[in-house]
């Protein structure tokens, strides 16, 4: 999955880089399993603007993803390689024994034609799904459940993997690409391998426009603001704020944790830790 640059006809063209595609196999997607969805452009439902610089963008279907995997010991062939708007991974539609079809998560390394499996009786290969407790140590993972039935949460985006490093009772100790190591029940599903289309960290969108396209709108810097419009404004040239970085309504920006205290105990090692 190699990036293509283009001739630099213009300044957008000269740093842009993007997919060739050519693991595409179809631009058609299988409409059974399309949803509409409206996009909210940052607006929440009494229509008022709660998360800034989101609007436009293009049209787009929404594609039901199994992240379950809870069809059992039924093989599946893989028909088709697709590209999803809503996520930076490829998806590929799995044609059932029985015939029924559904969309899956592109592990890399996966190809048409490849049979992947999923439940207590599979094989730890690339695109199977099975228990955590049945995987053996340092297999690389993806699409991780975090409460088992539930459905994989965590691990999903493209280039992502995770490593299961050791086992212990009723848990296992996973390590997520952030570098934190996390305790996950035995019970819980996941994919073996890592997400398809590895170069997607790599492009370059080059020009505002293609962000437009994707639903982004234009962000102005709260230092060029005035004191009245953000806590960074004003001052004589480029003076530096002088503070910690703050939000427009002076919540912190850099350093603060935003996650919940109560974690449950299942962080073993922190992603904040150096060695």
């Amino acid at each position: 999955m190699p990036l293509r640059s283009y001739k630099a006809t213009s300044p957008g063209l000269r740093q842009m880089t993007r997919s060739t595609f050519e693991e595409i196999t179809t631009r058609e997607a299988y409409k059974p399993l399309l949803e509409s969805q409206t996009r909210p452009s940052g607006r929440n439902n009494a229509g008022r603007l709660t998360v800034r610089h989101h609007g436009s963008g293009e049209k787009q279907s929404y594609r039901r993803i199994d992240f379950r995997r809870d069809k059992f010991n039924v093989p599946a062939r893989l028909a088709t390689i697709e590209y999803d708007p809503n996520r930076s991974a490829r998806i590929g539609l799995l044609h059932y024994r029985d015939g029924e079809k559904r969309y899956m998560l592109l592990p890399n390394g996966l190809k048409v034609g490849d049979v992947v499996v999923s439940g207590p009786s599979a094989e730890a290969r690339v695109g199977n799904a099975l228990e955590l407790g049945r995987m053996p140590l340092g297999t690389t993972i993806h699409n991780i459940e975090l409460i088992p039935g539930k459905g994989g949460q965590i691990v999903r985006s493209a280039g992502a993997a995770a490593q299961l490093l050791a086992k212990e009772g009723e848990f296992a100790q996973v390590r997520l690409p952030s570098g934190e190591v996390r305790r996950i029940s035995v019970r819980c599903m996941a994919t073996v391998g890592q997400v398809g289309n590895l170069d997607h960290e790599n492009q370059s969108i080059g020009k505002a426009g293609r962000a437009r396209h994707m639903g982004q709108r234009p962000e102005v810097r709260g230092v060029a603001m005035t004191p009245r419009d953000h806590p960074h404004g004003g001052g004589e040239g480029k003076s530096p704020t002088g503070m910690p970085p703050k939000t427009p309504w002076g919540q912190p920006a850099m350093g603060y944790r935003t996650r919940r205290r109560k974690t449950g105990g299942v962080i073993v090692r922190s992603r904040h830790r150096k060695s």
